[in-house]
């Protein structure tokens, strides 16, 4: 039965109240205020994976190659766990409270936790079966490869820290909440630098494990926030209440999540699949050239917590509203966060444009002339498309709130078939070497951008 006034306990009250914020507050200003927090948080996770570089860069080139190979795989898990599934359970959880029904919200996170469990355990299977040999297909060295290995042995089995982390968040986003998580995680960040730093490089009493010290540090940071999460919820922080709901799932609740999840995923997938093409094409011309594009693809990677900051809110205000049947309002939501998002990427990729070694000289010491030869070509052909990118992205989580992932899917197919087909023309019949690769990955960002903001400027999500 649904529940449409707010109860008697304080924190569902607190619950209800969020609720109706995102279905009749301002839109700027509650949009602003919702994003604030989880952008704050995604700079410091940007800044985590800023070090987990360096760390590496400390250990040698092949250290970095070996990252180079691995981080797209690496990044794959955040973004499904974070942005793919944990869109899909926040959208799922808002629109069952929009419409004015807790008891299937709070059915839907216990769906979610054996979702993400489930997702866990295949992408740590997947990897103990087939991970070098992908690490070997994208064109790596031995000793790259080995390096990727070693990190993989050390993540891809921990990373259910990671996944039910997100789950969990997810949840608590979904009811309106941004400041909780966006804390957490800016905890959970911040400890994972120095636990990084010290198990690869052996700080203090911690031993010099070199790269399977970067991920070590990572998964036990992301396990104590897991525990934190789950417990938060269960402790009725939330508003919501668990009596029955366990004996309540059922097939619609993973289908609810899943209709969205599923197409969600596949957008992940391609976007990590592009980049991990780019990876293969740009090993070809050397580990100088990968390590630079490497550390290019890195930051294109880092503008997607960036986004995520804004599309977390985003997801839940619009998911909310479509609840409740306000599709105009969400669509005024999805508009707002989307060219805010554009705007703060294309003044990151304008600055790294006119000065890339703002980034690259983190890593690289002069005399890496190769890598930082191929970095800067990167930034100076990519980063002023950087916008594009934001824009469909940033609608890609409005998207997930409408429960509307067809076009954004559409999009990233897009991007991938003119990513891959513009790099092996221009690599076959030009001499630009792998800056004909870079030009390709330029113009696949604005085919990306450009189909998912006119499919839902004129579909309004019919």
């Amino acid at each position: 039965m649904n529940q449409t006034l707010p109860p008697l306990d304080p924190a569902a009250r607190a619950r209800a109240a969020r609720t109706q914020a995102l279905l009749s507050a301002p839109i700027g200003p509650t949009l602003a205020k919702l994003a604030a927090p989880n952008v704050l948080a995604m700079v410091v996770q940007a800044a985590q994976s800023i070090a987990e570089a360096y760390f590496a860069s400390r250990i040698g080139v092949t250290a970095l190659a070996g990252l180079a190979l691995v981080f797209p795989l690496v990044m794959l898990t955040q973004m499904l766990s974070a942005g793919a599934m944990g869109g899909a359970i926040s959208a799922s959880v808002a629109r069952a409270l929009g419409a004015g029904n807790p008891a299937r919200a709070a059915t839907l996170t216990i769906t979610a936790w054996s979702l993400a469990v489930g997702f866990a355990l295949v992408m740590a299977a997947i990897m103990l079966l087939f991970g070098p040999a992908i690490f070997g297909t994208l064109g790596g060295g031995p000793e790259s490869v080995a390096a990727a290995v070693t990190y993989a042995a050390v993540f891809f089995p921990g990373c259910i820290a990671i996944w039910m982390c997100h789950a969990s968040l997810s949840v608590i986003r979904g009811t309106g909440d941004m400041g909780m998580p966006s804390l957490l995680l800016l905890l959970v960040s911040t400890v994972s630098i120095p636990l990084a730093g010290g198990f690869a490089l052996g700080w203090g009493p911690l031993p010099a494990l070199g790269m399977a010290g970067l991920p070590l540090g990572l998964i036990v940071a992301y396990g104590v926030g897991a525990l934190v999460a789950v417990g938060y919820i269960a402790a009725g922080r939330t508003g919501l209440a668990f009596k029955g709901a366990l004996g309540r799932i059922d097939g619609g609740m993973f289908r609810d999540i899943m209709s969205v999840g599923a197409m969600a995923s596949v957008n992940t997938v391609l976007t990590v699949l592009t980049v991990v093409m780019m990876v293969g094409m740009v090993g070809r011309h050397g580990e100088g050239a990968l390590a630079g594009y490497g550390l290019g693809a890195r930051l294109e990677f880092l503008m997607i917590p960036v986004i995520f900051g804004i599309g977390a809110a985003m997801t839940s205000m619009v998911g909310a509203n479509i609840g409740a049947g306000a599709k105009a309002r969400a669509l005024r939501v999805a508009w707002t966060g989307s060219l805010a998002g554009a705007a703060i990427v294309g003044v990151i990729g304008t600055v790294l444009a006119l000065f890339p070694d703002l980034w690259l000289g983190i890593f690289l010491e002069s005399t890496n002339t190769e890598a930082l030869t191929a970095g800067r070509a990167y930034f100076h052909i990519v980063a002023p498309f950087y916008p594009f990118f934001g824009l469909g992205l940033a609608l890609y989580f409005a998207s997930q709130g409408a429960g509307r992932m067809l076009w954004p899917v559409i999009g990233s197919f897009s991007r991938i078939g003119v990513a891959i087909g513009g790099a092996v023309l221009l690599s076959s019949m030009t001499t630009l070497g792998v800056n004909g690769v870079f030009i390709a990955i330029a113009f696949a960002m604005l085919v990306y951008g450009s189909i998912i903001s006119i499919a839902v400027w004129r579909g309004r999500w019919a």
